[in-house]
């Protein structure tokens, strides 16, 4: 069936997905090839210290996305989107979004990326014996109970971004497995939030005397494949604000885009993983067991049908490489007109690959934010060089791109050496593989592991939630999801595999030793730059 036919049938399936600087929509065909797009840019807003997004920009976001969606279907196929076959949803994990009675929001949203959670995770830590993180939704929670925030009696129910966007599009008040992981733990084995960890919260805070039980105001978890309501008539208004999308969509359950990029790179089996690179970085591993002992390094997350993963998760990434390729643009365009303003990337990519193996002593950290795989509360971007090194070009491209990805391998190093996790398959995506081999060469360096790269690396998470809408539709819950995409979404499909080269190793590891010694640069950097 060609495009036009299938969207005209009400058989397209619709995912979106609201990334750190992207809300991104990617409707596929039957056989899961996308067929149009569409996108938002925005960025978080540091207000009174706290990371966020407002409602508004949320909603004008969610809907400029949508009709720039629908402006391209009309464009190449000329036909108005009516009905789906069904719609996903997705957005970055975690964070903090509580609610009243009313559904009214009592405190604007509170994102992954706020540190400001350290006193609440560190005791819940040690009230679980389990690693709690600083963005996890119940840290949250806890820091704003202990800062006696006027606002948390007031509490009916609180969740996740994702979980936010669904419930008002379905009036549903669920949560996928993979992003309720991200709350508070999940046992794999009842696919739900940890009674024990429930209950020890519960007696935590009841000499507090709140109106509220924690199981209560929890979303309730769904696995992926189960039913999780449908697009209602004021959801249909709220995503279409052109009134042509019908109401009645059957809505598969929101993920985080930590899950939706494991689908999107078919790996949720055990002893597989993948690395995604964007704003943030993370690695998720399905592992075969529990870790030996927590580790504050490794978060226990679960994919979308509740298998157990071991996720390092990287607050900074690529926005400090985007800010200097940005810099670099800038003074391109003093020397005349540029026909594609994003080619600079791949010209400046492939010249990282002339750089010496160790970067030539350059040491770059990211840190736009704090990070905590590391121990930084704050975080101040930082180039550090010495007189004596090798001050190319290609070695500051190569730094950057190292620094990029230096607190994933750390984090990894304790996976694989301390912990002795086997994989199969590690597959990356995310804006640092668009340019063919040298994020995938770098990143095999870094974890000395062969990178995988599929042709949909770009896609991401929004193409990660449309299949797992499909699934909900169009499995009729004939096979378990690994088997779903291992024989109907990608058939084979493994990508372009990179074995790390020796040289490359050897140099990462030179690099990293540089990069941990200059650990006191950026302490003395975030003390004394405000």
């Amino acid at each position: 069936m060609d495009p036009r036919r299938t969207i005209e049938s009400g058989k397209a399936v619709l995912g979106i997905e609201f990334g750190s600087t992207r809300i991104k929509a990617v409707l596929v065909d039957e056989d899961h090839v996308p067929i149009a797009q569409g996108s938002h840019e925005w960025e978080n807003q540091l207000v009174d210290g706290l990371w966020t997004y407002s409602k508004e920009i949320i909603w004008f976001g969610l809907q400029d996305c949508y009709a720039d969606l629908r402006n391209d279907v009309r464009k190449k196929y000329d036909v108005e989107i009516e009905h789906l076959a069904s719609i996903g949803i997705s957005a970055m994990m975690h964070g903090y979004m509580p609610f009243d009675k009313k559904g009214s929001l009592l405190v604007p949203f509170r994102t992954w990326r706020n540190t400001n959670t350290g006193p609440a995770a560190a005791e819940l830590s040690k009230l679980f014996v389990y690693n709690i993180p600083l963005r996890w939704s119940i840290s949250h929670l806890y820091q704003a109970i202990l800062n006696g925030e006027e606002h948390v009696p007031e509490i009916t129910y609180f969740t996740t971004l994702a979980g936010y966007i669904h419930w008002k599009l379905t009036g549903e008040k669920v949560l996928g497995v993979g992003d309720a992981s991200g709350m508070l733990p999940v046992d794999p084995a009842t696919g739900n939030y940890r009674a024990d960890m429930v209950e020890k919260f519960e007696k935590l805070v009841e000499p507090k005397g709140f109106p509220w039980k924690l199981r209560d105001i929890l979303p309730k978890v769904l696995s992926a494949g189960e039913p999780a309501g449908c697009l209602t008539e004021l959801g249909a208004k709220r995503l279409d604000i052109s009134g042509h999308l019908q109401a009645g969509v059957p809505l598969c359950p929101p993920e985080g885009d930590a899950g939706t990029g494991m689908v999107a790179t078919n790996a949720v089996r055990p002893r597989t993983g993948n690395v995604s690179a964007g704003t943030s970085s993370f690695s998720m591993i399905v592992v075969e067991k529990e870790l030996s002992k927590p580790n504050e390094m490794i978060d226990m997350v679960t994919t979308p049908d509740g298998n157990l993963v071991a996720m390092v998760h990287c607050n900074n990434c690529t926005s400090e490489l985007n800010a200097w390729v940005k810099m670099i643009r800038e003074y391109q365009e003093l020397l005349g007109p540029i026909e594609d303003k994003h080619a600079i990337y791949g010209t400046l990519f492939r010249k990282a690959l002339e750089g010496d193996p160790d970067c030539g002593g350059l040491v770059a950290f990211n840190y736009v934010s704090g990070e905590p795989v590391t121990g930084f509360a704050e975080g101040r971007p930082l180039f550090v060089r010495g007189a004596s090194d090798n001050f190319t070009l290609a070695n500051f491209m190569r730094a950057q791109i190292y620094g990029a990805i230096a607190v994933l391998k750390i984090g990894n190093d304790v996976l694989f050496e301390q912990e002795h996790v086997k994989v199969d398959r590690i597959t990356g995506h995310g804006g640092l593989f668009k340019t063919p081999v040298v994020g995938q060469r770098f990143l095999a360096a870094a974890l000395n592991s062969p990178i995988s790269v599929m042709e949909t690396a770009g896609e991401g998470g929004a193409w990660g939630i449309a299949l797992l809408a499909s699934f909900l539709v169009n499995n009729g819950g004939k096979l378990s999801l690994p088997d779903f995409l291992d024989k109907i979404v990608f058939a084979g499909n493994t990508g372009t595999e990179i074995a790390p080269d020796p040289a490359d190793v050897a140099g990462f590891e030179a690099y990293l030793a540089n990069y941990k010694a200059a650990f006191p640069i950026e302490r003395a950097a975030v003390q004394h730059k405000k």
